[in-house]
C-alpha cells in the first residue's frame, strides 16, 4: 500500500481487529494474566458487538451439545459422541471464565446475559425416534450427560414444551430428551460488559470507526497495521508485535492481504440468516425451552430447526428458525462485492470444487431465498401446529462466512465450525468460521493467547493465574472436577 509513514503510534503488544465476543475475551484474558501488556482494539463500526455478537444476529443458544443433534452423528449402528463431549467441555470453560469475573467483582448482573432455559431434542417418525433413543443411551453413560432424560410419552412432553405438543394425538410417533442445565445467552450484552471491564479496569478502550486497510510486515516490529478513520478518512500506521484478526465474516478479506503462506487456499461461502419472531405475548408465555430437531436428510447442519426462548433487553422472546438466505456480503454491514473480492488465484480452484461438491446446499439456499412468509410458517407448523401467520414476523439475523479450504488432494471442502489460522511464529492469528463460535470463545481465545504469547502462558506465574481463572483448561476432566465446575458456575451465574 503506497502510503507515507507519517503518523506512527507507539508500539502495541497486541492489536485486535474487530470488537465482538472473541476480541473481548482475548483482550480480557490477556490483561488478567499480564496487565502491563499494551493492547489496542479497532472496530470499523461506531460501537461494539454490532455484527455476529449482537443478540438478534445469533441463536443465543449456549452451544453445549445438550440438544444439537448434528454434534452426535450416527455412524453405522452407533452414535459418535466425541464432538459432543468436546463442545460441552468448551462451553463449561466459558462459564467458568464468566464465573471468575463475577467472583472478582469485575462482572455483574449475570441475568442480563445468561438465563436458565432447559435444552431439548425433539424428533418425529420411527427412524428419528430410534436414533434419539440410541443417542440418549450413548450420552447417559458419560458423566457430562448423566442428567439427560428421555421420553416418548405425550404427557411428559406436555410438561416440557406444551406449545409444541398442543393439538397432537397419542398415535403420533415422537420422542424427546431434556437436560435441565441448558442456558440462553445474550452474547451482545456479555460482549458489552467485557469491553466495559477492559475500559474501566484496564484502560483499554475500543477505538471505533477505525477500519483496518492492510497489515504489513515491519522492519522494527512484527507488523504495521494501516488504519483509516471511516468518518474523517485520516490514515495512520500502528506498530504491533502481535495482531489478532477477529472481524467475523470480514476476517477472510483482511487475512488475504497478510503476507503469510498459511493463508493460502482459504475461501469463504457467505450465508445470511432469518428468524420468525413471535409478536403474541400470550404465545411467548407458553414456551420456556430450547427445542432442537433434526435437519432434513440433504439439508446442511446450519439448517437444524429449533424453537427457542430468548431473553433480550430484559424481555422474553420466542424465535423459530433459522432460515438461510444468500448475500455476497461477508458482514451484515458489509459490501455486495465481498465474495468477489475474496476470489484469488490460490483459492479459486478450492472454491469451485466446494461449490460443485455442495450442489445440495446451493439447491437448499435457492429454496430458502425464494420461500414466502407462508412457506416459513408451514415449517413452523411442524413445531407449533396451529401457528397463525399474523402472530409471527420475519427478522434478518447475522451474516456468516463458512470456511472453504484445500484438502489433502488440493480440492476444496466446505467446513462448518471455527478455525484459527496462524503464522509460523504465532505473531498473527485470524479466526475464521461460524457456529458454535461465541459459546466456545474462551477455549478458542486461550488457544490464540498461547499461540501469541507462549512465554507468558507457560511461565510459572501464567500457569498459576490461568489455573485460578479456568481450571478446566488443559486439565484431565473427571466426574468430580466437572460437577464442581458446574455447581460453582451455577452459583456465580445465578442459574
Amino acid at each position: 500500500m503506497s502510503l507515507k509513514k507519517t503518523d506512527v503510534n507507539k508500539d502495541y503488544d497486541l492489536i485486535c481487529v474487530g470488537a465482538g465476543i472473541m476480541t473481548a475475551t482475548l483482550a480480557l484474558l490477556t490483561k488478567l494474566v499480564k496487565p502491563e501488556l499494551n493492547i489496542l482494539i479497532l472496530e470499523r463500526l461506531d460501537n461494539v458487538a454490532l455484527e455476529s455478537s449482537a443478540a438478534w444476529n445469533n441463536a443465543g443458544t449456549g452451544h453445549s451439545a445438550l440438544c444439537e443433534l448434528n454434534y452426535t452423528p450416527e455412524k453405522g449402528s452407533t452414535v459418535d459422541c466425541t464432538k459432543a463431549y468436546s463442545i460441552c467441555t468448551q462451553f463449561e470453560l466459558s462459564k467458568q471464565f464468566w464465573s471468575y469475573l463475577i467472583e472478582e467483582n469485575l462482572l455483574d448482573s449475570p441475568r442480563e446475559f445468561i438465563n436458565s432455559v432447559p435444552h431439548h431434542s425433539w424428533v418425529t417418525g420411527e427412524e428419528n425416534v430410534s436414533f434419539l433413543k440410541k443417542r440418549f443411551e450413548a450420552l447417559r453413560t458419560n458423566f457430562m450427560f448423566e442428567s439427560i432424560e428421555f421420553t416418548d410419552a405425550l404427557e411428559k412432553m406436555k410438561e416440557w414444551f406444551p406449545l409444541i405438543v398442543a393439538n397432537r394425538s397419542e398415535d403420533e410417533v415422537m420422542a424427546a430428551t431434556r437436560i435441565e442445565r441448558g442456558v440462553e445467552m445474550n452474547f451482545g450484552a456479555l460482549t458489552q460488559k467485557l469491553f466495559h471491564i477492559l475500559e474501566t479496569k484496564y484502560n483499554t478502550k475500543v477505538q471505533c470507526n477505525e477500519e483496518v486497510l492492510d497489515i504489513d510486515p515491519d522492519d522494527t516490529v512484527e507488523w504495521s497495521v494501516i488504519v483509516e478513520n471511516t468518518k474523517t478518512k485520516k490514515k495512520q500506521f500502528l506498530d504491533a508485535e502481535h495482531v489478532f484478526i477477529g472481524a467475523g465474516g470480514g476476517s477472510l478479506l483482511l487475512l488475504q492481504k497478510v503476507e503469510i503462506e498459511e493463508k493460502e487456499g482459504y475461501g469463504g461461502f457467505p450465508v445470511s440468516g432469518e428468524w420468525l419472531v413471535c409478536k403474541n405475548k400470550d404465545i411467548i408465555k407458553k414456551h420456556h425451552a430450547k427445542v432442537y430437531s433434526k435437519a432434513g436428510p440433504k439439508d446442511p447442519p446450519m439448517s437444524t430447526p429449533h424453537l427457542d426462548t430468548r431473553f433480550i433487553d430484559g424481555e422474553k422472546q420466542l424465535i423459530f428458525g433459522p432460515f438461510a438466505g444468500f448475500s455476497p456480503k461477508f458482514l451484515k454491514q458489509g459490501s455486495f462485492l465481498d465474495l468477489f473480492k475474496s476470489i484469488k488465484g490460490d483459492n479459486v480452484k478450492p472454491m469451485l470444487n466446494a461449490f460443485w461438491d455442495n450442489l445440495p446446499l446451493t439447491k437448499y439456499l435457492i429454496e430458502q431465498v425464494t420461500a414466502s412468509h407462508e412457506d416459513r410458517m408451514n415449517d413452523l407448523r411442524k413445531f407449533v401446529k396451529n401457528a397463525k401467520s399474523e402472530d409471527w414476523e420475519i427478522l434478518v439475523a447475522g451474516q456468516r462466512v463458512q470456511i472453504i479450504k484445500k484438502d489433502d488432494f488440493e480440492r476444496g471442502k466446505l467446513q462448518f465450525g471455527t478455525e484459527v489460522v496462524k503464522s509460523k511464529d504465532g505473531s498473527i492469528t485470524c479466526l475464521l468460521g461460524a457456529s458454535p463460535g461465541a459459546s466456545t470463545a474462551v477455549h478458542v481465545m486461550l488457544e490464540v493467547f498461547e499461540t501469541a504469547f507462549p512465554e507468558i502462558v507457560n511461565s510459572k506465574e501464567g500457569k498459576e493465574k490461568l489455573e485460578e481463572i479456568v481450571s478446566l483448561w488443559k486439565a484431565e476432566i473427571t466426574p468430580e472436577s466437572f460437577k464442581k465446575a458446574i455447581n460453582n458456575s451455577a452459583k456465580a451465574l445465578q442459574l
